[in-house]
Formats: structure tokens, sequence, C-alpha cells
């Protein structure tokens, strides 16, 4: 679609930097800018009650009354395909046994009725009966509020935008590592805000490992399980020198880059190597804003990128991505930006080269404003945990003496598995699923 037709689905994903009211989540004692604060989104679903239930059978749906008063409406096709009976869904494995061939897309029901504990019984043409719980209809209805709430519920899309004035949620590591409640406040304010640091790990290697068991695994890639950030001789990588390296997102050469990088601080420089950091998402609304052109281009041309040499093993990688990738509703989901391994191939036409370049340049420029970027220095112990596809990070060049040579160790992990992680989390904590 148009930038236009997509702005309207970015801005609404958009908590603003200072809302009217607290946000639906807070970790304790740290603040953002103003007076919000991060804390643990989900409460309690409320017991829902089903009144009545009949069959529309023009339509082909089942409309079922609420306690409240409130109506739900579900198609018949969709009901027979997610019945709940032993012959059709294995409940140990939370998984459809029913194949979609063995089903009558275009199917009738016999008979539909509320039972004495609140469930919607069918039964169906061949005399197959399915009973729905009324809490597990409640959660599937098909309006579009419902829809967008459960979806927010399961995917945490709203995200907290922000600039240079930004204050990053701060927890402890050995807390995070031992307390549940912790451990979901930091994946929660991951998510939302993008970044949070973790402060008091041991300065010795192997804290990313550990932070990471938390969750779930490490992401494996051709530099390793995890990887040292040092200044090396004949470095593989533009990171392992003490020069300025520009913000960037890591990766882009995989066609699906980690979503999520663990930096731990085990011994700063003697002068320099503050870093920076970018919401790539926020200046992506930024952009579409000031030059929706630019914007246009940039969702809609894909940048080849490359990475060769040798390390974990060796590799050479060839991807093609979009600088700005959006969903169906024009959402920014993912930046992918790496000027170092940006490719000298440029798979477009002739006329469509200046003003790529003209685009990019227009969206490097709002990144680079004082006022959209924020520095930090990284002192031993401390870990900065931040959202890769969100984030561009960057850091200022660095001296190092022989008893202060800058070390860091790094490690990737996967959205899905963080988000795996989180849900489990917000179920222990909570008590629902």
């Amino acid at each position: 679609g148009s930038a236009a037709a997509a702005r309207p689905a970015l801005r609404a994903c958009r908590l603003p930097v200072q809302a009217a009211g607290p946000l639906r989540f807070s970790l304790p004692s740290v603040q953002l800018r103003g007076q919000q604060t991060l804390g643990s989104a989900s409460t309690p679903l409320a017991r829902h009650a089903v009144r009545h239930a009949w069959a529309l059978s023009e339509e082909r749906l089942v409309e079922v009354e609420w306690e409240d008063g409130g109506h739900s409406q579900y198609p018949f096709t969709w009901l027979r395909d997610n019945c709940q009976c032993p012959k059709c869904f294995l409940a140990s494995a939370e998984a459809r046994t029913l194949l979609l061939s063995d089903v009558d897309i275009n199917i009738g029901i016999d008979a539909v009725e509320v039972t004495d504990d609140s469930k919607v019984s069918i039964v169906w043409p061949d005399k197959h009966t399915s009973v729905f719980d009324a809490e597990w209809l409640k959660k599937r209805c098909f309006s579009a509020a419902a829809r967008q709430a459960l979806q927010e519920d399961l995917f945490l899309n709203e995200r907290y935008y922000w600039d240079s004035k930004l204050r990053v949620p701060t927890a402890d590591f050995e807390e995070v590592l031992r307390d549940d409640k912790a451990a979901l406040d930091w994946l929660l304010a991951l998510r939302r805000v993008g970044i949070v640091y973790l402060k008091g790990a041991p300065t010795e290697r192997g804290q990313v490992a550990r932070l990471a068991e938390r969750i779930g695994y490490l992401r494996l890639t051709f530099y390793g399980h995890t990887w040292q950030v040092q200044d090396k001789h004949m470095a593989n990588n533009v990171a392992y020198t003490s020069e300025m390296l520009n913000v960037h997102t890591d990766y882009p050469a995989l066609h699906f880059a980690p979503g999520v990088q663990f930096l731990h601080c085990i011994m700063q420089a003697a002068e320099g190597g503050e870093s920076q950091v970018v919401d790539g998402f926020h200046m992506a609304e930024q952009l579409q804003r000031e030059d929706p052109e630019a914007f246009r281009m940039l969702t809609s041309l894909r940048v080849d990128y490359t990475d060769k040499g040798t390390d974990y093993c060796d590799f050479n990688l060839q991807s093609k991505t979009f600088t700005i990738n959006v969903d169906a509703e024009g959402r920014v989901q993912k930046i992918s930006f790496n000027n170092a391994t940006r490719d000298s191939i440029l798979d477009l036409p002739l006329h469509q080269v200046q003003p790529f370049y003209r685009a990019l340049k227009a969206y490097l420029d709002i990144m680079d404003r004082p006022q959209n970027v924020f520095t930090y220095r990284m002192e031993p112990g401390d870990f900065v945990t931040f959202d890769n596809w969100r984030l561009l990070h960057g850091r200022k060049s660095y001296v190092s003496r022989p008893d202060m040579l800058r070390h860091l160790e790094g490690a990737y992990l996967d959205w899905d598995e963080v988000m795996s992680r989180l849900r489990i989390l917000r179920s222990a904590v909570h008590g629902n699923a």
C-alpha cells in the first residue's frame, strides 16, 4: 500500500513519549521520560458466562449472547475445524489432529445449546458433537476490538518511542536470573522500550550465556555462540577495531537477522568507547511524516548485504532486505541497516539508484540528529540488552591501555524464544495463560 495508507496503522502502534496516563506495565523503581513507569501488562481474565446461543443458518454463523449482554459470532466452518474433543484434538500437545481435508467447509449445524455449565454444545449433521468452553470462545471472538486486544496480548506490538532524553529501564542481573517477576519486567521492558540495562554481573566471560539460559538458548551464528568485542589484529569485522562505529543493526547479511542482542562489559577502555543507540521505529515514523516518498522507497526496495570471512567456520553470506520492513497494516516490523556490510552490488534499475540514495540519506540524517541519539557508557559488570530489529547501535572510537583493554562479550537470541519465555513468565507470575 501507499505510505499515506500505512500512516494511521503506524501511528496506532506508538505510545507517545509523554502519554496522558500511566503505561500498562511497570519496572519497579525505574522511570522513563515523564512520570510513566514500566510494569507487568497482564491482569487475570474475568470469567465469562453464556446466556444464549443459536445458529444463523443463512449466514452460517453461531451467535452467542453473553451474560453481560454482549454478542459474538462464530463461523460454522471455524467451529468444526476447532472441535476440542479427543477425536479432533490432542489435549496433551494442544494440537489439532482433525485434518482439514476431512472437514466440509460448507458444513451446516443440526443443533446448538448452552449446557448447564455455560458451555456451547453443537451437534453436526454427521451427529459428531463439539463442546466449547465460554472462556475459550470469548478469547477468540471475531470482532475487530477483540482480535486487536488478543493480538496485543500475544505479541505486545505497542512500543514506547524515545529520543535522547530516554531513561533506560534498569534491573539487577542476579535478581533477573533468580526471580520470575524481575525477569518478566525485564522482558516486558525489552519488548516495549527496546533497551534495558542489567547491573551487577560478574566481570568475567560466560555471563551472556547464563542470561540466555534464563530465556532458552543462544542463537549460533558464524561468529560463534558468543563473541568477544575487542581490538583484534587483522579484524574480520569492523566491530573488532578501536574505531568509531556508526549506528547500525547487526547482521542484515542474514535473511533472518538476530532479534535480540546482549552485550556484557568485562573491561572498558581508558578513553572513549561510549555507546550510542537510536530508536529506529521512532525514526521511521519521523521519516514517514517528513518525507513520505523516502519512506515508501525504503519499505519497497531491497538492499543487498554481504559478509565473508572465517570465524566459527568460514562463511560467504549474501542477502536482500528492506531497510524498513512493514507488515500488511503498515506497522514497522524491522530495521535493517549496516553501512559496513551493505554490498557494492545494488540490484536496482538505473533510474532508481539516485532516488534510493536520497531516501537512505534522509533516514540516516534523521538518526544523526543529536536530539534523537541516546549516549551511554558501559562500565565493568554492566549489561545492555536490546532489540536488534528496532535499535541501531554504535560506539565512539576508543583508546585502550595495556591494563585497560576494552572487552565486551556479546550474544544473540531471537524474538521467538524471548516472547516464548515472556509468555511463560507472565503466566507464572499472574496465573493466567
